[in-house]
């Protein structure tokens, strides 16, 4: 006698669906109603700072950094697209200080958190060198590059490189000496132990040590496109301050604030994704 099978599918109320419904909705307004709070809060100190200024004879020229003149010089900076020819030119240079901080600060990293003499060796140079200001660096720079955009990149760089290294030395040394006898009992030269124990085993450090330096790299920018440089989110500021456009000052502020958010999440979105735990 043949049976033939059949495939029962769940059966979904109109109920159940509400309900779903609901407990999302309820999941997301639970997420987003802290961080609205504190944006509305900025907001309200924002304008309650607008309004100081604005009343105070002393201080009333600046009246624009209110936010009613910023958010329309931020819309019409996007709208005309006047802003994205800067933004282009610092992510430009962020992105390349980046790339050489990555490229120096990793393997050092690993080579400091693996080799005890070396970081005994690094320690004193490197904590008198990573607490000098990367600003500090200025003058030298300018001297020792050929274009001021070299010279900005190396001032990235030079800021971006130690949270980068530390944060990398920090996860080799947090590997347990276990791992590494176990590697080589199975006939794991230096290569096999790098790409298979060490790298797997550090990547979230690195990307948190990435996380740090973009954020020094995204501040140090600003001052840095000062030097000589007629493009980049630094110079459009200089560039208002000195024509008194500062609704248009603070919209740039206001660009800057969001694209260090934007490149933060990333940042955090492939922290998370590089965890071997449950987040």
């Amino acid at each position: 006698m043949n049976r033939t099978a059949t495939l029962k599918l769940p059966q979904y109320s109109g109920r159940n669906l509400t309900l779903g419904l609901v407990r999302g909705a309820d999941t997301v307004r639970r997420r987003l109603q802290y961080p609205a709070l504190g944006i509305a809060l900025l907001l309200a100190l924002w304008w309650w700072g607008g309004m100081v200024i604005a009343n105070n004879p002393d201080t009333m020229a600046f009246a624009s950094f209110a936010p009613g003149p910023t958010l329309v010089a931020f819309w019409d900076l996007v709208s005309t697209g006047a802003v994205w020819s800067p933004i282009e030119s610092s992510l430009q240079r962020v992105g390349l200080g980046l790339v050489w901080a990555i490229a120096i600060g990793v393997p050092l990293g690993v080579a400091i958190g693996y080799f005890l003499q070396l970081r005994q060796l690094t320690h004193v140079p490197f904590q008198f060198l990573r607490m000098i200001s990367p600003l500090a660096w200025m003058p030298i720079a300018v001297l020792a590059f050929a274009t001021w955009d070299a010279a900005i990149i190396f001032l990235i760089a030079i800021a971006a490189v130690w949270p980068i290294t530390y944060a990398t030395a920090h996860g080799v040394q947090r590997i347990d000496p276990m791992w590494f006898k176990v590697g080589r009992n199975l006939g794991a030269g230096p290569y096999h132990t790098l790409r298979r124990i060490i790298l797997p085993a550090i990547a979230q450090d690195v990307f948190a040590g990435i996380r740090l330096a973009v954020g020094v790299a995204w501040i140090v920018l600003v001052p840095a496109e000062y030097l000589g440089v007629t493009s980049g989110l630094g110079y459009a500021i200089n560039d208002a301050r000195d024509t008194l456009e500062y609704d248009k000052l603070a919209a740039i502020v206001l660009v800057i604030g969001i694209i260090g958010y934007l490149l933060d999440a990333i940042c955090v979105r492939l922290i998370k994704r590089s965890s071997y735990r449950e987040e």
